[in-house]
């Protein structure tokens, strides 16, 4: 009570009513984020995602997010293009692999294709600054976007990214679509 009174008796001597400052913010930590799992750990050896840059680390981390995303997708085309096609359109007839997009009816299909992740992209899937990058919400109700499944999604876009580059880079190189290129 003591101090009280001597706080109050200090206050009316300056006129200044004093409050505590509030505790300074942490610093941003990227290696603390989700996504920093073994064996690398948080990996960035070129410096692009500087500790206290949180703005620049959610901007690298939706890109990344989003390049996993297509490149999941673009991996299993990559793949299910040599047993299965569209029945409809002349797609039956087009080629395999990358070089589909240099023939019609497919090049008509990718541009189609572009043109709806592109509305999907800017229109659909944008970025909410109250959420994670790549938080889209749950539109299915699953209850599944946890610490776990959203490391288990950015480890599964790394590797499809690889997976892809790799694919396309051999089909460029043999003119073998990704099945044929294991003999099958």
């Amino acid at each position: 009570e003591e101090e009280e009174e001597e706080e109050e008796e200090e206050e009316e001597e300056d006129g200044f009513d004093y409050e505590p400052l509030p505790e300074p913010k942490p610093v941003f930590e990227p290696s603390a984020q989700v996504g920093a799992v073994a064996p690398l750990g948080f990996f960035d050896p070129l410096g692009f995602a500087p500790r206290g840059d949180e703005q620049n680390f959610r901007k690298l981390r939706a890109a990344e997010l989003k390049h996993g995303r297509v490149a999941m997708l673009a991996s299993i085309g990559l793949v299910t293009q040599h047993f299965a096609k569209f029945p409809f359109l002349g797609f039956k007839e087009s080629a395999n692999g990358v070089w589909a997009v240099k023939t019609l009816p497919s090049a008509w299909g990718f541009s189609l294709l572009v043109i709806a992740c592109g509305i999907v992209e800017f229109l659909v899937w944008t970025e909410k600054p109250d959420r994670e990058p790549g938080d889209f919400g749950d539109p299915l109700g699953l209850k599944m976007y946890d610490t776990d499944m959203r490391n288990r999604e950015l480890n599964n876009g790394r590797f499809a990214m690889f997976a892809t580059v790799g694919i396309v880079a051999a089909e460029l190189l043999t003119g073998k679509d990704a099945i044929q290129q294991l003999g099958l």
